[in-house]
């Protein structure tokens, strides 16, 4: 199983992903592919991703069951903590806040 999300992405790249994934919401992207077809998908995420942020999960075998990589800005950052992957938050930057 492999799950795509995209936050302020590129039409563009919605359009090709929606190619070899389902949007089952908008931004979301599901499928299941060989590790060669996700690495080719994911190289198009990252050339086409602009401004915008991605998160890519998939299954292996290791004790989460599931490994993840992160592109763009976003709060949530991922550490290596005794060989478990986790995610780390980012504090909120005042200016931005509503």
């Amino acid at each position: 199983m492999l799950v795509i999300v995209l936050e302020n992405a590129p039409p563009r790249l919605r359009g090709r992903l929606a190619i070899w994934l389902l949007e089952v919401r908008a931004g979301v992207y599901v499928g299941n592919y060989s590790t060669k077809v996700r690495e080719h998908i994911w190289s198009q995420v990252e050339a086409g991703i602009g401004e915008g942020n991605a998160v890519i999960a998939w299954r292996v075998s290791n004790e989460a069951g599931f490994d993840f990589l992160t592109l763009g800005e976003n709060r949530r950052v991922p550490v290596e903590i005794d060989g478990a992957k986790l995610v780390r938050f980012l504090p909120v930057d005042d200016k931005n806040a509503l």
